[in-house]
């Protein structure tokens, strides 16, 4: 018997987060501070979606139906009614069903989505190794530890998340749950972009 699905408040962006991917936000609206003081209450994650229609302030946007679960690993509040939040992504889900609360939030039920088994990088890719490993050096804080070269998941998000690849693309990548074709789709891209040498 399939279980009901999780409730999950929503946070429509203009952004992807993929799992282990870690996201700063700047937080103002009152639906969205009621939401993340909850969150931080409760020790609850929310749900962060790439917008498909509308706008991340105003009225309540239409979001993508795959996200990622975010979790909160620190805030800050430096000026009054402003939270600086940095988010982790965690699990992926699907939205089945989402109604809008009084106050303009966004609560979707939720089922999770099945991560595949964790895979080392296949030696036709390990060519993507040396550049992200640099990368990953100068954005120095901005991109925490874990990091998880051993991880074809991992390394095929994080170069999703830092290369200029446009938003929607960015959607479809974090629903493919093939791993490995995440990756050969990445090593073309910075083929054709002169980051890594072309086949001879």
């Amino acid at each position: 018997m399939t279980p009901p699905p999780d409730t999950l408040p929503l946070f429509p962006l203009k952004t992807v987060l993929f799992p282990g991917g870690v996201l700063p936000l700047r937080v103002f609206e009152p639906r969205y501070m009621d939401m993340v003081t909850r969150c931080m209450r409760e020790h609850t994650p929310f749900g962060v979606c790439l917008i498909a229609a509308g706008e991340e302030v105003g009225e309540a946007a239409v979001p993508h139906p795959v996200g990622t679960e975010a979790l909160i690993e620190r805030w800050d509040m430096e000026q009054p009614g402003v939270l600086e939040l940095l988010v982790r992504g965690g699990r992926r889900f699907r939205i089945v069903d989402h109604e809008l609360e009084r106050d303009g939030l966004l609560v979707g039920s939720v089922r999770w989505l099945e991560e595949p088994p964790a895979e080392p990088v296949p030696a036709a890719q390990a060519e993507l190794l040396p550049l992200l490993r640099s990368i990953v050096e100068e954005l120095g804080d901005r991109l925490p530890p874990p990091h998880d070269f051993d991880d074809a998941a991992w390394v095929g998000a994080r170069y999703i998340e830092l290369l200029p690849i446009p938003l929607l693309a960015k959607q479809k990548l974090l629903e493919l749950d093939d791993i490995l074709s995440r990756l050969e789709i990445l090593q073309q891209f910075l083929r054709d972009h002169g980051l890594l040498p072309k086949k001879a």
